[in-house]
């Protein structure tokens, strides 16, 4: 029995064992790869939040960022897919939920010409309808535009309100990088907002006293930098510095600057900065984290070999967080 015999011997009988439903959707799967191979394929998927409304969105390998159709329009208060044809006129192409005439003074001129329905294949392969994303906060202009001229019908109404509540919600983030959080395609994997990350991590005032770091900290950080451990010595003014990079920094990206922004505007330069550490998360993350620091300094005799391994353990993230992902792209300490 030749190759190719028994590779058919044994895709018939795989055949065999699958049921009806099972081999139609293989076969609906081929034939739509077949079909549509030219079509632009998304690289990343996501749902992106804006206002009360849930709006699936992708990045295709075109670079062109696109809104679903179907939640483009549940967006806009209206069905999944918009009532009527869309229109065409040599240059000019709107989208149905455009056509009416009471909008048409109403709709800018780029708008008749970048409106084009898109096509194009999810991750997983099945083809997909939506719109250029930045055609989003456009259509929301032509309907409170239209809403305050006064021009509106009643059955149209409910879309300006929605239209409002989604302008409100892309007032200070662009649609873009809105489209780029919520796939992932910055990042390549989701990260949390930074700015409520943080909160956890700070106290809304000084807190009480509360011994933060234990007498082993200090004694192994004298050793290691070689510096003579006294009962009644005041550490080197340096050691703040090391503290800094060794603990804050390792933490959460940006949280030693928010802390000392948090001293700045409610306490006073004398306050350590482990005492503006929220109870709940702040704390219990340093003590976490200097038991690892605390256990790496006893391993070592070298200050620069206890600070590499750490580095591994534990790297730093930069002062001023941004998209990267790679410890290697982070700032130099």
């Amino acid at each position: 029995m030749t190759t190719e015999e028994a590779g058919a011997k044994g895709g018939k009988a795989r055949a065999e064992r699958l049921s009806r439903e099972e081999r139609e959707e293989i076969g609906r799967r081929g034939a739509s790869k077949r079909w549509h191979a030219d079509l632009p394929k998304a690289t990343h998927e996501g749902v992106m939040l804006i206002g009360n409304a849930e709006i699936q969105c992708a990045v295709l390998n075109t670079g062109k960022r696109v809104l679903t159709q179907s939640s483009f329009m549940i967006a806009l208060g209206r069905a999944r897919q918009a009532k009527g044809r869309d229109y065409y006129d040599g240059d000019v192409n709107l989208p149905a939920f455009l056509t009416a005439k009471n909008l048409k003074p109403f709709v800018p001129k780029d708008l008749e010409v970048t409106s084009s329905q898109i096509e194009f294949l999810t991750c997983g392969g099945v083809r997909a309808f939506g719109y250029a994303a930045e055609l989003l906060p456009k259509v929301c202009d032509v309907f409170l535009d239209a809403k305050a001229a006064g021009v509106l019908a009643h059955t149209q109404s409910h879309i300006a309100d929605q239209a409002l509540i989604l302008i409100r919600g892309l007032a200070h983030v662009g649609i873009i990088a809105l489209v780029d959080e919520a796939t992932g395609y910055q990042y390549d994997r989701p990260r949390r907002d930074l700015e409520e990350y943080l909160k956890k991590y700070l106290s809304e005032s000084l807190r009480r006293w509360v011994r933060t770091f234990p007498a082993d900290y200090f004694k192994h950080l004298c050793r290691l930098r070689g510096v003579d451990l006294r009962p009644d010595m005041k550490l080197p003014q340096y050691f703040g510095c090391l503290t800094n990079n060794l603990i804050y920094r390792r933490l959460a990206p940006g949280l030693l600057k928010r802390l000392k922004e948090r001293r700045s505007e409610r306490g006073s330069p004398s306050n350590k900065l482990h005492s503006w550490l929220s109870m709940d998360t702040g704390f219990p993350e340093v003590l976490v984290h200097l038991g690892t620091v605390v256990g790496l300094m006893k391993l070592h005799t070298n200050y620069e070999e206890f600070e590499k391994q750490l580095d591994t353990v534990a790297p730093i993230y930069p002062e001023i967080p941004g998209l990267f992902d790679d410890p290697k792209d982070w700032e130099p300490r």
